[in-house]
């Protein structure tokens, strides 16, 4: 078992900077569910990597983000998915880097899940402590939470707040009602800057009722296992086994809860509160502060960006009042993305019969908004030679929600193929962290008619 001598003082401060492991990490063993073989290689990785998942039994590897957009739906468990491959009950893993706080991996494995072990966080947490960390020359990735969040499903909930505190705070109240006699109300709390992960949350192990863990069997799962391997609890007690902590259920709830929660892609601050949270809330969690993060990043680029202004958006088309839809470019990357603004006034032309006492912007104006910044896009690497952008064909076109006077329409627009004379955008238009539409447009160049 891990002693407090063992943890290095860069587990245990809070590094302003990124973090890898400092050479390949491996592990192996069954799953836990699945209860297939399979070899894990933990390997250091760049700078902004983030955490990336390959399955090395496939042909060609296929790498999968560790973000929370990836995630399969799966009972009582977390799962990546990209297509049809897959990545099965990651908690444990993301828990260890959460804890020690690893910014960037590469986690090569050729099975279908990642090895179990007891259960808890100490298989992937003891071989990486021995192999080390190492500092990169890059402040780490943290999201400090702006406004509150709360997620719930019948009498769980999840809830975060902003916090005073510059790190992770969590209280946890694991309460299964009056009618369990078998896992008593337990509440624990857990801070990031204390430390405390490796000796309180990483040893704790995941847990199932005594009929839970025998339906499991019955469906074919779990029969590597005994009780003497995982918790398994009964009227009396855990079966064949002992707790590690008196209240070591709430813990694992934490451990996964980490552990799902760092599919955020960061490190994120901020006050939680948690009653009987489980995989499927602490990643709707994860997915609001992905929408909060997002919404918080595009409010950032509108305040302090100003690319393009209207004259020289006029100067690259031709639209004119009232057509003109874009009012100003925040932000290009080459010839890859965009992000600009429309400003939707009660004045706008359309208002005064879309309609009489309830204006809405028209969805057909708001498509057209997107691809007037698509076109934008396109034409930063044809701007001189004289051609503009045609829209082709629009495909995936869904409108979110209602735009009405007063509201900020911020704008992007990501190429997903560019040719010489065509190409392909993904936009999309939001209001704060509102989705109001989104589309796959395509354009042709072609050449502008003269003055």
């Amino acid at each position: 078992m891990l002693q407090t001598a063992d943890v290095p003082a860069s587990a245990t401060a809070a590094p302003a900077k990124q973090h890898t492991v400092a050479g390949p990490v491996t592990v192996s063993g069954r799953g836990l569910l699945l209860g297939e073989n399979a070899d894990v290689t933990i390997r250091p990785a760049p700078i902004g990597h983030g955490i990336i998942f390959e399955r090395t039994d496939v042909d060609p590897h296929v790498q999968i983000p560790a973000v929370a957009g990836n995630v399969a739906k799966r009972a009582r468990r977390t799962t990546l998915r990209t297509g049809d491959v897959a990545v099965e009950t990651v908690e444990h893993c993301m828990s260890a880097l959460a804890g020690l706080k690893i910014d960037n991996a590469l986690i090569e494995i050729n099975g279908p899940e990642l090895p179990c072990g007891d259960g808890s966080a100490l298989l992937f947490v003891e071989p990486i402590l021995e192999a080390g960390l190492e500092e990169q020359d890059a402040p780490r990735r943290v999201y400090h939470v702006r406004e509150p969040l709360f997620v719930e499903d019948d009498d769980a909930m999840l809830a975060v707040f902003p916090a005073k505190e510059d790190e992770f705070q969590l209280v946890f109240d694991l309460d299964y009602g009056p009618n369990s006699n078998r896992i008593q109300r337990q509440t624990q709390s857990f801070a990031s800057s204390n430390g405390d992960y490796l000796r309180e949350v990483a040893r704790a192990r995941t847990y199932s009722l005594q009929e839970e863990a025998q339906a499991l069997w019955d469906r074919g799962m779990c029969r590597h296992l005994t009780p003497k391997d995982v918790l398994v609890i009964g009227d009396d007690g855990p079966i064949d086994n002992e707790y590690r902590f008196d209240n070591e259920p709430v813990r694992h709830k934490i451990l996964d809860l980490l552990g799902d929660l760092y599919l955020v892609g960061c490190q994120v601050h901020g006050r939680f509160v948690a009653c009987r949270s489980g995989h499927d809330l602490n990643l709707a969690m994860a997915l609001k502060i992905i929408e909060q993060m997002e919404a918080a990043h595009r409010r950032d680029v509108v305040r302090r960006g100003k690319e393009l202004d209207v004259r020289a958006i006029q100067r690259i088309m031709p639209h004119r009042y009232p057509m003109l839809l874009v009012d100003r470019v925040v932000e290009i990357d080459g010839d890859r993305r965009a992000v600009g603004v429309k400003s939707v006034t009660i004045n706008e032309p359309f208002f005064q019969g879309h309609y009489p006492g309830t204006p809405i912007m028209p969805g057909v104006l708001i498509v057209e908004a997107m691809a007037q910044l698509g076109g934008l896009l396109m034409s930063q690497r044809l701007e001189h030679t004289g051609k503009i952008a045609v829209l082709l064909s629009l495909d995936r076109v869904k409108l979110r929600c209602p735009v009405t006077p007063g509201d900020q329409l911020v704008l992007e627009a990501e190429a997903v193929r560019a040719r010489a004379r065509t190409g392909t955008m993904k936009c999309r238009a939001y209001v704060d962290t509102r989705l109001a539409a989104e589309a796959q447009i395509k354009f042709m160049m072609v050449d502008a008619e003269p003055d």
